[in-house]
């Protein structure tokens, strides 16, 4: 029988990971696999998937999902649990359990471009994908708030970020889907002349290759990243997750 991967999100047609994984697939001689993409509007909608497909074996989970999905799951690996978040499902004996590999995959594409003056990080967004960047930033003892339009514990409002920020935060980190493809146009809305050759801009969004965001702290000096790496670290995690 087939076995049966896929990716649980809304408005995914953009998303890497279908051709990803019919790729890899392809080039490990995986003949028995198949990937796909489950465009759901509403997540009520998951329950069908899993009834019409008896041969799921694992998920990836994107936006807007990553936190909503975890009610509809049997276990958390230690993990997801501490995070917050899921964006990798295992099926195994009629049972869904969550993991995340996006602390992993994050973690693994920023330790390299760190540098010693790079001390705190401000998080810009609060959703699923957020929580696990603050896991990483944390496993690498590097300092960290929220930025967020709403108050919270640990946040800066993004009408407060000024040059004093500028100056107590070297990375910024965007975790929101501003600037995601069809939408390019659009980024976080911040005082961007402050940027500068002592920061690091980081995006987790990797199509547009680079984002609004990026080329704006680029402008002004900093180093920049998007998050292609992370995905195809955090795909790789996935993998093993699914064949452990």
């Amino acid at each position: 029988m087939t076995k049966l991967y896929g990716l649980i999100g809304k408005n995914i047609g953009y998303s890497f990971s279908k051709k990803y994984f019919t790729d890899r697939f392809a080039q490990t001689g995986a003949t028995d696999c198949v990937y796909e993409n489950f465009d759901l509007a509403q997540l009520e909608e998951f329950k069908k998937i899993i009834a019409e497909h008896s041969n799921l074996c694992g998920l990836n989970v994107t936006i807007p999902y990553k936190e909503a999905v975890i009610p509809y799951l049997d276990e958390l690996s230690i993990k997801a649990q501490k995070i917050g978040a899921v964006n990798v499902i295992r099926f195994k004996n009629g049972k869904l359990k969550g993991y995340n590999s996006d602390a992993f995959g994050f973690k693994k594409s920023i330790k390299p471009l760190l540098k010693p003056h790079h001390k705190k990080a401000l998080i810009l967004g609060t959703g699923g994908a957020s929580k696990a960047v603050a896991f990483a930033l944390e496993e690498l003892n590097i300092l960290y708030s929220f930025a967020s339009r709403n108050d919270g514990v640990n946040t800066i409002k993004y009408e407060h970020i000024n040059a004093t920020t500028f100056d107590n935060f070297q990375i910024f980190i965007h975790c929101t889907p501003l600037g995601t493809y069809p939408n390019i146009n659009t980024c976080p809305d911040l005082p961007y002349e402050y940027f500068s050759e002592q920061h690091l801009a980081f995006d987790l969004i990797y199509n547009p290759e680079e984002t609004l965001f990026l080329k704006k702290a680029k402008n002004k000096g900093a180093q920049t990243q998007n998050g292609q790496q992370m995905l195809i670290n955090q795909a790789e995690k996935a993998w093993r997750i699914w064949n452990k």
